[in-house]
């Protein structure tokens, strides 16, 4: 077991962390749980908390370190163990001598605060638990209540029942069920040097987890509310700063990825810069999916990996349409150099997504993204988080272009044909380059044109082009020359005089 240990040169002590065995959890606290805390996981029926519990447990405890379970008035061990072993996390071989579990129900019932710390202690030396597990504790505090005992007694119990389990040097969690109310002024709060909050929202149809770390001492655990899901394998932690708390190691160069268009590439000054993020931004029908498709093509001519997340569609059709333009999509997804993940869309969070993506972008060490699209992206995400979708969406960006990766995200943008909007969501500004897409109504003919409004940095064509999607793909046309109001959707012809010529 691990020690409090001086730093060389230094009188500061060095608190060691203990991990969590939850993916992302000890990201979240600040590199894990400070060894021989005493913490506190509280939250309504239904959170994880017990889960949470088991899940620690079972990462940690050994025969050396063992864990000691304490269950008080709630289930009783079998029943836990019944369910808790449909988890992954869950081992068998554990149970014979580095975990174990002791029934408290009929003590606490017959005894009093001091006779129930006494009997926690001594079960604790007699085992040499470094892992002590109260579950649930809110029910001994209860109980003490029910005997009018008084508010500095039930402090004295807490700050008693803490002073010894440190003492002892074992780390311990008070599983409990609270309300937020709960929070002011608890004497088992106040003592606790860490408090773990987990809750579940209801909105409309929608359930969506979170947790928060409302208090750690020693250490910087990251602010907010963070998303998770129980899986098969126990709690997943998807925290908030994907991309954003570690210096990038990525420093943008001259260099340019072609979009698999000759003709676009001169568009947009010689192809777009990698490590931009591109909007590209247009109505239903106007080739969006053929852009990037092509654009994910040439990556992968040129051995760069891809990875195209999808909102509106599975894979196999994805790939399908590719292949009736001539793009081959399954010979990449095979050799490991294309993944094509769909989202599921249901009860979506952003901090899933970002996870999902940026894994696949390790997994196949992808050069090019697109995201496909982030209409579908907002309808995949629970109601909860579209309020903060511009936010959501600039952390999305902003972890996946510090990776050095090169992002195309598609918009439908609905054409009223009085003006070129960019898209609904004012999210411009997280756009390096814009390409915009749209129809134009010229002689009777519902033609289609594209223009680059945005390259960072870079210069590219002010003009307008004409384009057609062909069973080959996108071909970029003439310049749209002799017309004005051609942003409007409906242009007239330039008014000049016949010896002048065009402008």
């Amino acid at each position: 077991m691990n020690t409090h240990k001086l730093n060389q040169g230094s009188d500061r002590v060095r608190i060691q962390h203990i991990p969590t065995g939850v993916p992302g959890l000890d990201e979240i606290l600040g590199g894990g749980l400070p060894e021989f805390s005493f913490n506190i996981i509280a939250g309504s029926p239904g959170c994880g908390k017990t889960t949470l519990a088991h899940q620690i447990m079972f990462a940690n405890a050994t025969a050396e370190c063992p864990a000691m379970y304490f269950t008080v008035l709630g289930e009783p061990a079998i029943k836990m163990l019944r369910y808790q072993q449909q988890f992954s996390f869950f081992d068998e071989a554990r149970l014979a001598g580095a975990i174990r579990f002791v029934n408290l129900s009929q003590f606490v019932l017959d005894q009093d605060l001091g006779s129930i710390v006494e009997e926690i202690i001594k079960q604790v030396e007699e085992s040499n638990a470094k892992f002590v597990f109260v579950d649930s504790f809110r029910t001994v505090v209860l109980r003490a209540q029910s005997s009018s005992v008084s508010e500095s007694d039930l402090q004295g119990f807490v700050q008693r029942l803490a002073l010894n389990l440190t003492s002892l040097q074992a780390t311990t969690f008070l599983i409990g069920e609270y309300v937020e109310g709960e929070l002011r002024d608890n004497a088992v709060f106040t003592v606790a040097d860490g408090l773990l909050w987990l809750n579940q929202s209801i909105e409309r149809n929608s359930i969506v987890r979170k947790m928060q770390i409302v208090k750690m001492r020693g250490q910087e655990s990251v602010p907010g509310l963070h998303t998770f899901r129980i899986t098969d394998g126990g709690l997943q932690a998807f925290p908030r700063t994907f991309g954003l708390t570690h210096k990038s190691e990525h420093v943008k160069g001259p260099r340019r990825l072609s979009m698999g268009i000759p003709e676009l590439d001169i568009v947009l000054g010689g192809g777009i810069p990698e490590g931009d993020s591109v909007l590209l931004a247009g109505p239903s029908g106007s080739g969006k999916t053929v852009l990037t498709s092509q654009f994910v093509a040439e990556g992968l001519r040129l051995g760069e990996p891809a990875v195209i997340a999808i909102f509106e569609e599975l894979p196999t059709e994805y790939a399908r349409r590719a292949a009736s333009l001539g793009i081959d999509f399954h010979t990449p997804q095979d050799d490991g150099t294309l993944k094509i993940i769909y989202i599921r869309p249901l009860d979506l969070s952003v901090d899933e997504t970002v996870h999902e993506v940026i894994q696949a972008v390790k997994q196949v060490g992808a050069k090019r993204v697109v995201l496909d699209s982030l209409v579908g992206f907002e309808m995949a995400l629970a109601p909860d988080f579209r309020h903060e979708f511009r936010e959501s969406l600039y952390r999305m960006i902003v972890a996946l272009t510090r990776l050095g990766v090169t992002v195309i995200s598609t918009v439908e943008v609905e054409e009223d044909f009085t003006s070129m909007g960019l898209s609904h969501y004012a999210i411009s500004f997280l756009s390096d380059d814009i390409l915009r897409l749209r129809y134009v109504s010229i002689n009777g003919q519902l033609r289609k044109m594209l223009l680059a409004v945005k390259m960072r940095g870079s210069e590219h064509s002010i003009d307008m082009w004409e384009y057609k999607i062909t069973s080959k793909g996108a071909v970029i046309g003439d310049r749209l020359r002799g017309y004005r109001g051609l942003t409007s959707g409906i242009p007239g012809p330039w008014p000049c005089p016949p010896e002048q010529g065009l402008p």
